[in-house]
């Protein structure tokens, strides 16, 4: 057995030439150079999808990269030990593993054996190196999705050309399945240049899966999947899968026509009536596993006090920014009243019953925080009081929102600025510094709502091994009165709803976070031009069972 790093991972893991190389990711095929899709010779069977956007990046691992069409690719592009079952419980996916299961108990131990016959669309084989890549970035990174089962490995280790791999966890980790989806092609990444943040940022170096990429093209906003000759199980029904950008209308018209046999929108009420209207349609909500949330951060100078985030919280109309934010639409039925799982997910329960706005509160703690109403506004030592209001950029509803929070803080006499960074930039910079003081942003669930709870409001020690230490949560929170629940849920010491109806009423009081709405999708499809096109296993996308999809008409 040997431990992974360097050359020595390389030498381990690498069992061909043909294998391995330290080339960077070949580029997006130019859209003059894009390959022609013929008309001619044998009937290509194809369904075509039209969704919102199909802009990237596509990393699924990267909180700025959330968007039902990452969702949708890593689904069907990159391999995962386990995937959601139909009840949402992770279940071991056959078509890339043989087995995984803890093997030891002293230190906790996960073995992963991958089928030989696994591999990369460049014939490389998938292996211990993309295990080791991803829990490398995972710890070390800012901005990545539910962290904290990562950071409990304490190394990984491989035999059999890369196709066993043991994980060996410094605590016990209950919750070691949601770990490793969606891997990624570290043979083609770990020498790439660039950073984290170009991984996968415009397309798919390499795939993994029943489809794969014919043609990526984000100005025209069309992304075409074919059938993967290297697929090495059952291949797909379908030739092709074309995902095209639409407006609501034009996704209509095109359900009317035939020419889309499906749609995935983002609907508002009017959205839903309209597709009520087109003959033979079908329409079933699809939650994302995102959740709309505000935080109040006590990592920014000016809320680092609970008494001013109180105050803040209590100028805020939650009830406003819920229904501002859904529009009536599917969401509307998706209020998150809790500050950790998902409307959507198995054991949410409801834990916040009252609205946030209180003027009276807020007009008491500000003055207890030494700050003084002079005329609409509030001043302390002559200075007014003014916070910063960050969203991602050109990402609904989240921006919509930061300007709805302004004016109603506006009303309340406290000032403030609405700043859109990119979503990178707000994940790996803006929210690791201190000039945020408010961010509206997604909450976004992997699976293991213990791994949730310990990545969005636990406390951070230094990573293992030298590594880069790892960054705060995206609200710089940490209360160690918490921190001993947060880690027996962590680690199976404790049950985790034992811990949540502890520890959730101790976050609402320490007022960092304002959950809203779980995002949830229309999906519209025409039964009479397809069968199989449903909402998918849970917080999977509509597109994980496009595996299985049929045309009935061709």
């Amino acid at each position: 057995m040997r431990r992974l790093g360097g050359v020595l991972a390389a030498a381990v893991l690498c069992t061909t030439a043909a294998a391995c190389t330290n080339a960077p990711p070949p580029p997006l095929v130019p859209k003059s150079e894009a390959p022609v899709i013929t008309t001619t010779g044998p009937k290509v069977t194809e369904i075509v999808v039209g969704v919102d956007d199909v802009a990237g990046g596509y990393n699924p691992h990267s909180l700025a990269a959330q968007s039902p069409i990452t969702t949708a690719l890593s689904s069907l592009l990159l391999p995962s030990p386990f995937r959601p079952g139909n009840d949402g419980a992770p279940q071991l996916d056959r078509n890339l593993m043989v087995s995984a299961k803890v093997t030891k108990a002293e230190p906790f131990t996960v073995t992963y054996t991958i089928r030989k016959d696994a591999s990369w669309s460049d014939s490389a084989p998938i292996a211990a190196e993309d295990f080791y890549y991803l829990w490398q970035r995972m710890r070390a990174e800012p901005g990545v999705v539910d962290p904290a089962g990562y950071r409990l490995i304490n190394n990984i280790s491989a035999r059999e050309g890369g196709k066993v791999v043991e994980v060996a966890f410094g605590k016990p980790f209950p919750g070691w399945r949601s770990l490793f989806s969606n891997l990624l092609p570290a043979h083609l990444l770990k020498d790439a240049p660039g950073t984290w943040s170009n991984v996968l940022s415009s397309n798919f170096p390499a795939t993994a899966g029943p489809f794969q990429v014919r043609s990526l093209d984000e100005p025209r906003g069309e992304v075409v999947l074919e059938r993967s000759d290297r697929y090495w199980e059952v291949p797909t029904t379908l030739d092709r899968v074309v995902i095209r950008r639409a407006t609501h209308s034009q996704m209509a018209e095109s359900l009317s026509k035939g020419d889309n046999q499906a749609a995935l929108l983002r609907a508002d009420a009017s959205d839903v009536n309209l597709l009520k209207t087109i003959e033979q349609v079908t329409t079933q909500p699809v939650p994302r596993n995102e959740v709309v949330q505000v935080l109040l951060r006590p990592g920014s100078a000016q809320l680092k006090d609970v008494k001013m985030r109180k105050a803040i919280l209590a100028a805020l109309d939650r009830e406003a920014l819920i229904a501002s934010g859904t529009q009536s639409g599917p969401s509307a039925s998706f209020r998150a009243d809790s500050y950790v799982v998902p409307p959507s997910r198995a054991g949410y329960t409801k834990t916040i019953n009252a609205n946030t706005l209180d003027a009276a509160l807020s007009d008491q703690l500000l003055t207890e925080s030494g700050f003084v109403k002079s005329g609409t506004e509030w001043q302390k030592d002559g200075k007014p009081l003014k916070l910063r209001i960050a969203a991602p950029e050109k990402t609904e509803p989240y921006v919509s929102l930061a300007n709805r929070i302004k004016v109603q803080l506006k009303d309340r006499g406290v000032d403030s600025e609405v700043v859109t960074p990119t979503a990178e930039d707000l994940f790996s910079k803006e929210l690791v510094e201190q000039n945020v003081d408010i961010a509206v942003v997604p909450r976004v669930d992997a699976g293991d709502s213990a791994a949730a709870l310990a990545s969005e409001f636990g406390c951070v020690g230094d990573a293992p091994d030298g590594a880069t230490p790892s960054p705060l949560n995206p609200a710089g929170f940490c209360d160690l009165a918490i921190q001993a629940d947060i880690d027996a849920a962590l680690n199976g010491k404790a049950l985790l709803s034992d811990v949540l109806a502890r520890v959730e009423p101790l976050i609402g009081a320490q007022a960092v976070s304002v959950p809203l709405f779980q995002v949830v999708d229309l999906l519209g499809v025409l039964p009479t031009m397809v069968s199989g096109v449903g909402t998918g296993a849970p917080l999977a996308g509509v597109l994980s069972g496009a595996p299985e999809w049929r045309r009935l008409d061709k």
